[in-house]
């Protein structure tokens, strides 16, 4: 069923609008160019031809898709990915554009969803399987799929009430673009009856549970945060690592841990800001505050008097994690917030302190929280106060990690079942 007029005139009227917003972001020329083109075409030449295509919004999406990606490029499979961000186009590339993956993979960004720039990226890259990771739902992209014969599958697939009902009140655009999805693989049961109150066929939906609880840190950042630990003379370092921040949370907590930092040259705080466009404004926020900060960026290492990191570069967290004995994870603490996913950490046996604001991932973490596998600060003082807690009291550390641990091993195995339903229709 062809996507709405209403719909498409809608695109052409904010195009322009897109196209500032892309030139805004850009750091330089170029990569507006790089962008603007992938957006609008004429595309890049592809890879590979007849790849399974993942679509992934940003970071969080991209590190849920990643034990799925790796699955089938082991397997000898080219993949494409498309990002809708720079940050999540960064971390896909970092994940896979390396051996022994990198003949066979390639990332750019998404098209805009207007119904000649899809059919033309559809005849261009001839994927053989479009796979939509959480709630990316594009009524183009879903029809054009249909109508090239490429099944479409929605993987990992979660639905807050609010997005519901946001899509409840467009059932011309929302009900046609459900029913073009040959599948639709859900985290949950909440998620799953909300899809279904929306359109979506029951016989073409089931819950398989969240594949993020199969997640694992690659192995090259590990080895990487093993000589970094030894080069710059870590070993004695008190190491925090303030992750995917949103403003104000990094002034908040560094305000917050200002004193301690003076009255103890052994800790050290690893700030990485969600968003590179933030990165020089919080590099500012440390220096009025008078720490000794490095950047990532300018390839500065971590010093004896080193107070703050700034980690400003893109598609590391999982360096900076395996560096850390405790961590909060960011967008929890900022308002509205929504929080970020808090499995990598824990999945590297890091103590984790979120906000209060943490809907995004309610079920999750309040699995987490219940069995005190993951400590939730009301503010940044008490943030802190738990994080230092974590660092000085290493049987407190190893408990929570403890906790944490059973309940990954009790929610694995989503992965098996998101394969065994993808290859029915390789």
């Amino acid at each position: 069923m062809a996507t709405p007029f209403w719909y498409n005139a809608a695109l052409v009227l904010l195009k322009p609008v897109y196209q500032w917003r892309i030139k805004k972001r850009a750091e330089n020329e170029q990569q507006y160019q790089q962008e603007y083109l992938e957006r609008f075409g004429p595309f890049q030449p592809p890879k590979n031809l007849d790849t399974i295509w993942f679509h992934v919004v940003s970071v969080g999406e991209t590190n849920a898709a990643q034990p799925l990606i790796e699955h089938y490029l082991k397997l000898g499979h080219p993949v494409l990915v498309t990002n809708t961000t720079k940050t999540g186009q960064a971390r896909a590339k970092s994940l896979f554009l390396r051996a022994p993956y990198e003949a066979r993979f390639q990332a750019v960004y998404l098209p805009a969803d207007q119904k000649h720039l899809v059919q033309a990226f559809f005849q261009k890259y001839q994927p053989k399987m479009l796979i939509l990771v959480e709630t990316e739902l594009w009524p183009n992209l879903i029809d054009q799929a249909k109508i090239a014969h490429v099944p479409t599958i929605l993987v990992n697939a979660r639905l807050s009430e609010k997005s519901a009902q946001g899509y409840a009140k467009v059932p011309s655009l929302t009900r046609p673009m459900l029913l073009g999805i040959d599948q639709l693989l859900a985290q949950d049961q909440a998620s799953l009856a909300r899809f279904q109150q929306l359109g979506m066929s029951q016989s073409q939906s089931q819950v398989v549970g969240s594949i993020k609880f199969d997640i694992h840190a690659p192995q090259g950042f590990i080895e990487q945060a093993k000589e970094l630990k030894s080069e710059w003379q870590l070993s004695n370092r008190k190491i925090v690592t303030i992750a995917s921040t949103h403003a104000p949370e990094e002034q908040l907590l560094l305000d917050a841990f200002k004193d301690q930092l003076q009255h103890d040259p052994s800790l050290l705080l690893i700030v990485v800001p969600r968003h590179p466009e933030r990165f020089d404004d919080v590099y500012q926020i440390t220096q009025n505050l008078n720490l000794n900060t490095q950047r990532r960026s300018l390839n500065q290492a971590i010093e004896s008097d080193t107070q703050v990191y700034l980690a400003d570069s893109m598609g590391e967290m999982w360096l900076w994690y395996a560096l850390s004995q405790a961590c909060f994870v960011g967008g929890s603490l900022n308002s509205p917030g929504g929080g970020h996913n808090i499995l990598e950490p824990i999945a590297l046996r890091v103590p984790t302190v979120i906000g209060p604001n943490y809907f995004n991932f309610q079920i999750i973490v309040d699995e987490f929280v219940a069995a005190y596998a993951v400590a939730v600060g009301q503010d940044a003082p008490q943030i802190a106060a738990m994080l230092m807690d974590f660092i000085e009291n290493p049987a407190l550390a190893m408990q929570m990690s403890e906790n944490a641990d059973a309940i990954m091993q009790k929610n694995a195995g989503s992965l098996a079942k998101h394969i065994a339903v993808l290859d029915r229709y390789l």
